[in-house]
């Protein structure tokens, strides 16, 4: 256990800032120094101190990404929030977003309805007729021996092209290292479809860059899912921070990206 003195909030114009934040950059330094693989953070100074609840997630963010970013060492970071109503509900927080997902969700689930058709409107089903010409169907063999590349290389491939390290990239994921080695070191590795988003906001994919990544892990986004639509708005908006993402991703009762 490392202790920390929070501060007192008392409006906002004593210092209270500055403080809480020397509070998360001192705690982080001494898990470093103590060899700590993970450290477990409170929501410090908001209980009885009284500091705003969001205003504190806010610095807690950013002094930990910073310091991650600046760090050397290999280290899971968790922001412990004891119940949802800590925050305040995802719809009164992110309107845009809510309404970003209403558009799209709403939508997508209306089109799934069945339909009914009388003898006059319902659709002609036409079967294709096989050219006459068509080409020979290549053997199992050869379409084997024709396979695009997999996962695992595009995303190598592509945090090369992007001039990051591996470590450099794995952190801005969220990503724990010894879930990445697994990565590098197996070419037929089948990741989780948060694992494949995690990364492509590391390299700051547009929306069709990502969906391409997750196809080659066998997934994609549709507009049939709370989590895609929140994860799309992101992408077409280019913004990429994975603390932020999680932040709403949590607000909706979504998964999280990465190591969460």
């Amino acid at each position: 256990v490392i202790h920390t003195v929070g501060p007192v909030w008392q409006g906002g114009t004593h210092g209270e800032e500055a403080v809480l934040r020397s509070c998360y950059r001192q705690c982080l330094a001494l898990a470093v120094q103590h060899g700590c693989g993970s450290i477990a953070f409170p929501m410090i100074s908001t209980g009885r101190y009284g500091y705003p609840k969001e205003a504190a997630l806010a610095v807690a963010e950013e002094e930990i990404r910073d310091f991650l970013a600046q760090s050397e060492a290999d280290m899971t970071v968790y922001i412990v929030i004891f119940d949802r109503t800590a925050l305040e509900a995802g719809h009164k927080r992110f309107p845009e977003i809510e309404s970003f997902i209403d558009d799209r969700y709403v939508q997508a689930h209306a089109d799934r309805r069945p339909r009914l058709c009388t003898a006059a409107s319902a659709p002609t089903v036409e079967l294709p007729v096989p050219a006459q010409d068509a080409a020979v169907p290549l053997s199992l063999e050869a379409a084997l021996g024709n396979l695009d590349e997999g996962f695992t290389q595009m995303l190598l491939r592509l945090i090369d092209e992007s001039g990051m390290t591996d470590a450099q990239c794995y952190k801005k994921a969220n990503i724990d290292r010894k879930l990445f080695s697994k990565i590098r070191s197996n070419p037929d590795y089948h990741p989780r479809k948060g694992t494949v988003i995690a990364f492509a906001m590391a390299l700051e994919l547009d929306y069709a860059a990502t969906q391409e990544l997750l196809a080659r892990a066998g997934f994609t986004l549709t507009h049939s899912s709370k989590f895609d639509i929140i994860i799309e708005y992101f992408l077409t908006n280019g913004r990429y921070d994975i603390l932020e993402i999680n932040e709403v991703l949590f607000s909706f009762d979504q998964p999280l990206l990465g190591s969460a």
